[in-house]
């Protein structure tokens, strides 16, 4: 039998360290731009929950993403597995 395996999908540091300054750099010029924005505060309020509210969904979707890729890479790595074993079984019945 052979077995295909992927091989990890590896992230550079560079990237990682952009993407982490990337989102400093934003969530400060969110958080300047609300802080110094002329509206009253309850207004200032809403559009600061409304940013963290973002936030917090990206993360979500981001991470039911990667759950659903891993679920399917598991699913084809079964299925394949059972199809190996099939194919080795009518082998052996010739």
């Amino acid at each position: 039998m052979t077995e295909v395996t992927q091989a990890p999908i590896r992230i550079s540091q560079a990237y990682t360290m952009f993407s982490y300054v990337n989102f400093a750099v934003a969530a400060a010029m969110m958080a300047g731009g609300i802080y110094f924005l002329e509206a009253s505060f309850s207004a200032k309020g809403f559009y600061a929950m409304a940013a963290l509210m973002l936030v917090s969904s990206t993360v979500g979707i981001t991470k039911a993403v990667r759950d659903r890729e891993e679920a399917d890479r598991l699913h084809n790595k079964l299925e394949e597995a059972r199809t190996e074993r099939l194919l080795a079984e009518v082998a052996r019945e010739r």
